[in-house]
């Protein structure tokens, strides 16, 4: 027993310093061009001072009922806590993995009592025999010159990392889902508001048009004309009460639970603050930082890892079996001198035929490599693709705005307008009713390009890698004064 210590811990040694098979891995090239797209559509680049990654939510998303509702979903969100489990999952199946680079060491102690006919034991007597065993040893432990074993751990830690990476893209997703939840109930509440005060207002109208029909200034036309607008003022009145109500849902589900009531208070979405502007002027090869392009480069390290242990099946395979122990007749004399025992087992498996299936088995490696290269420039061109998209938005979105508020301001002064001229007899009701549907029309357009605008800053947030910065953990982490 005392030689089979140093022979485990030399094999160790051994172990640890094999190579694997697989190819050197190389990171692909981008495809993607180096500068974001310009045009008429994107805002002249400036100089970064940092990257949207390194800004903590708590700084981007500075309105306090929006931060609250943020450290809600990260705490009770299932989708997360399902992601964060994943995790777990494979760090554990990673250890498993892990531990066929050493040794099991077992320790064994069995009884064998076995009753012999006497026409074998050549005395011509029955006997009964006794054999009792302790042991301590090693079995069928694979001594991996090749890496076979250490290309499968690779495997298993690039997927680990892969499947964190992938926590990490769903918090981030998490915090903007949040985010346009709470813009999208603000925005429908405001819609609500102008939806209610439509109708107050027009009925109002109505009221007055009605008292002149009796007085015969209006005509029956008139007063149901005026009646349209009322009506479908009302009509908006119930279809945003239920929004509203889906809205509300919609927020509770990504938080993970009730929320407050203070927290669903109807807001304007220009009482929400946010961070005014983005650093956007840095290459785009920040993406490769961003969680899922890192989970996609996991995973074709990952099959890369493969590649070598497919490799590795068409080389011998040696395995160990051995234990040191005592045995004997007695259990008296088990620990007895001279009750030693031990048994050492190599054993080579030399593969000679198997039909091509090692061959098929390093072809499929091969394949996938090929197949996640292929996948992770498409997360690249994807994520570019958003980013751009991000980038149009935010270079036009001022000059919609600004031309939606004229379209208001000019809707509201005609309407104004023709209701006086009609109140003094001058022109017909119809063109009220115009005047007023475009007014209408274009507070809620106003409404929308706003709702546009802020939800733009958080798609633009997220797709440069927003969200995971916690600047209350990195104040907590931080060391104190000395």
């Amino acid at each position: 027993m005392a030689r089979l210590v140093p022979l485990l811990i030399l094999t160790t040694g051994i172990l640890a310093g094999c190579g694997t098979l697989a190819p050197d891995y190389k990171r692909p090239a981008a495809p993607v061009s180096d500068t974001w797209p310009t045009g008429p559509a994107y805002k002249p680049a400036t100089a970064a001072s940092g990257t949207v990654a390194d800004i903590a939510w708590q700084r981007f998303f500075a309105d306090a009922s929006l931060q609250k509702l943020i450290s809600l979903s990260l705490a009770n969100n299932r989708d997360l806590k399902v992601a964060a489990l994943d995790v777990m999952k494979a760090q554990a199946q990673y250890r498993v993995t892990r531990a066929d680079l050493f040794p099991t060491l077992n320790g064994t102690a069995d009884v064998t009592r076995q009753r012999v006919p006497g026409d074998l034991t050549g005395t011509g007597n029955a006997a009964t025999t006794s054999q009792y065993n302790v042991q301590l040893g090693v079995s069928s432990f694979e001594l991996d010159f090749f890496g076979r074993v250490q290309s499968l751990e690779d495997q298993a830690l690039e997927q680990y990392l892969a499947t964190e990476e992938a926590r990490r893209s769903a918090q981030i997703s998490l915090v903007a889902e949040v985010a346009n939840a709470y813009l999208t109930l603000a925005a429908d509440s405001e819609l609500l508001a102008l939806a209610q005060d439509t109708v107050r207002s027009q009925s109002d109208s109505f009221n007055l048009t009605q008292q002149s029909f009796r007085l015969g200034a209006a005509s029956d036309l008139d007063v149901n004309q005026a009646r349209i607008s009322v009506e479908t003022a009302r009509a908006d009145v119930a279809r945003y009460t239920a929004l509203v109500a889906q809205d509300r849902n919609a927020l509770a589900l990504v938080v993970g639970g009730p929320i407050p009531a203070d927290l669903l208070s109807p807001r304007k979405l220009e009482t929400i603050a946010l961070l005014a502007d983005l650093p956007a002027g840095m290459s785009s090869s920040v993406l490769v930082d961003r969680p899922d392009i890192l989970q996609a480069e996991h995973t074709l390290k990952a099959a890369n890892a493969n590649i070598g242990a497919a490799r590795a099946a068409f080389f011998p395979s040696i395995t160990l079996t051995a234990n040191a122990g005592t045995a004997s007749a007695a259990l008296s004399n088990l620990f007895a001198g001279g009750s030693g025992a031990w048994l050492f087992l190599p054993q080579i498996n030399l593969p000679i035929f198997d039909g091509g299936r090692n061959q098929a088995n390093l072809d499929v490696a091969k394949v996938d490599t090929d197949i996640n290269v292929a996948t992770y420039e498409k997360a690249i061109q994807t994520a570019f693709r958003e980013v751009a998209d991000a980038l149009a938005v935010r270079g036009t979105i001022d000059d919609q705005i600004a031309a939606q508020q004229a379209l208001t301001s000019a809707a509201g002064n005609s309407y104004r307008l023709s209701d006086a001229r009609f109140r003094q007899g001058a022109d017909s009701y119809l063109n009220v009713l115009d005047s007023q549907r475009s007014f209408y029309s274009a507070q809620q357009g106003l409404i929308t390009a706003n709702l546009s605008r802020m939800t733009n800053l958080v798609t633009l947030y997220k797709v440069l890698g927003g969200g995971l910065v916690d600047a209350t953990a990195a104040a907590t982490a931080a060391p104190g004064p000395s």
